[in-house]
């Protein structure tokens, strides 16, 4: 079981990798070559020839769009956001999200004819599109087995949402899978979007029953973090003017149950951006209190919860993306093209020892612009994150050319550890297995899901 001891020591590590950002940032670094003296050593080509890797390593393939799964449905395409969580017999679960609009139907799990969607029972599938275009997002579980560098079983676990491209795990063991949803309607839709729905892993094939969280809020939703001790889920909004948004579960634990939704503004209300776009408003480094704006009618049937909530006083931000959260209980979030040259933002969060209570005014929670690297040549839309064993960040990359997977250590240096051959590919979904073994990652298009093994956390100079 993914336990809240097993949520935060995985989050602990994320302060390491993230200090040494901070640290990077401070020396002016950011737009200095792959260091020759951290990571695994230079990238070279593999027989598989897809990637490069260092030397030591080795990878495998599996899960690509269009492969029959176990359920008889086919592998949906666009790869996207990823979990993995510990299964019975030493297994690994993976929970992939699929990033997928009505239209794409070269890449849905039901066959370019929908010839394969009498398979799927009408109550679980979210979204049929009337039978004429039904929404192919959704998620799949993948049950792996680290031992032998096999997949064992792949199938459908949520069907009929649109567009899910990131999410988080939670502290109870389940998977937040987040639409990130067009402001228009999906052709032929029969239910609302922009929800978040939540997946249990199991090893055995079969289909969660797609709940929308409505109380989450509905908007172009990029990924969430929980804090363990107050219960409240921090979430972020894929657009040049989003909001950051905080739940306030009725019930910590069950979203389901309901709850409140917020927006985040500052008590300081001389600061009215925190994008750094033309005008450095918001200072690096110095936390500032801030203060949560109520949102009323979560479902906004008008897409207009940012613009509702900034009139009230909430801040915008520049495209947040990824969220983690910490064993010191701070969260951090990043925004991919916030500062002066558009190369991104990350935020810390310090939560209020009362956090989502009357009495948070005695101390404000408080947030700070922990990096914001505009001298980066290396970093290229950086997207997905996720902390290694031994304390390194790693951050795909989502771009035009070549896209990487790049590591941070602890003392700032950066250094690639695997490369995509072909170019335009997103690289998404990285984590690694409970055991520590093996490193997993998606490429989006055309779809595959990579497991990558090798001398983990012996670096050159560790």
């Amino acid at each position: 079981m993914f336990t809240r001891r097993t949520f935060l020591r995985h989050a602990a590590i994320s302060t390491a990798g993230l200090v040494g950002l901070r640290t990077l940032a401070s020396q002016g670094l950011w737009g200095a070559a792959p260091s020759a003296r951290a990571g695994y050593g230079p990238l070279l080509p593999h027989p598989e020839g897809r990637l490069k890797v260092p030397a030591g390593f080795d990878y495998t393939i599996f899960s690509p769009t269009g492969e029959t799964m176990d359920d008889q449905l086919l592998v949906p395409g666009g790869h996207d956001g990823m979990a993995a969580f510990p299964g019975p017999d030493g297994l690994t679960l993976l929970v992939r999200n699929h990033e997928l609009e009505s239209e794409w139907i070269d890449r849905s799990p039901f066959g370019r004819n929908q010839e394969r969607l009498h398979l799927v029972p009408k109550d679980l599938i979210y979204d049929r599109g009337r039978g004429v275009r039904p929404n192919l997002g959704g998620t799949a579980t993948l049950v792996f087995d680290t031992r032998t560098q096999t997949l064992r079983r792949h199938f459908l676990s949520l069907a009929g949402t649109v567009r899910n491209c990131a999410g988080g795990p939670t502290p109870w063991g389940t998977w937040i899978s987040c639409e990130e949803v067009n402001a228009l309607p999906e052709p032929n839709a029969e239910q609302p979007h922009g929800y978040n729905f939540e997946v249990t892993p199991s090893a055995e094939p079969g289909l969660v029953r797609p709940v929308p969280l409505k109380a989450m809020g509905r908007f172009r939703h990029e990924a969430v973090a929980v804090d363990p001790q107050s219960g409240a889920v921090y979430e972020t909004e894929d657009l040049a003017d989003g909001l950051l948004y905080r739940f306030l579960p009725d019930k910590p634990g069950n979203l389901a149950a309901g709850g409140r939704l917020q927006a985040l503004g500052l008590a300081d209300a001389g600061i009215t951006d925190t994008r750094n776009l033309v005008e450095s408003q918001f200072p690096i480094g110095r936390p500032l209190a801030v203060r949560w704006v109520d949102l009323g009618k979560p479902e906004s049937p008008q897409d207009d919860l940012r613009k509702r909530g900034a009139a009230a006083g909430a801040l915008p931000f520049a495209r947040g993306e990824g969220a983690w959260t910490a064993e010191d209980g701070t969260v951090y979030f990043a925004m991919t093209v916030g500062g002066r040259k558009g190369l991104g933002q990350i935020f810390r969060y310090y939560p209020s020892p009362y956090e989502g209570t009357a009495r948070e005014v005695e101390t404000a929670a408080r947030l700070e612009l922990f990096a914001e690297p505009n001298d980066s040549a290396l970093l290229r839309n950086c997207d997905n994150v996720a902390v290694a064993p031994w304390g390194d960040l790693l951050i795909c990359e989502d771009h035009g050319d070549n896209c990487r997977l790049v590591g941070v250590t602890p003392k700032g240096e950066f250094y690639l550890l695997a490369e995509n051959l072909e170019p335009k590919c997103e690289l998404a979904g990285v984590c690694f297995s409970p055991d520590g073994s093996t490193l997993f990652f998606n490429v989006q298009r055309p779809g595959y899901t990579v497991a990558m093994t090798g001398p983990w956390g012996r670096r050159l100079h560790a």
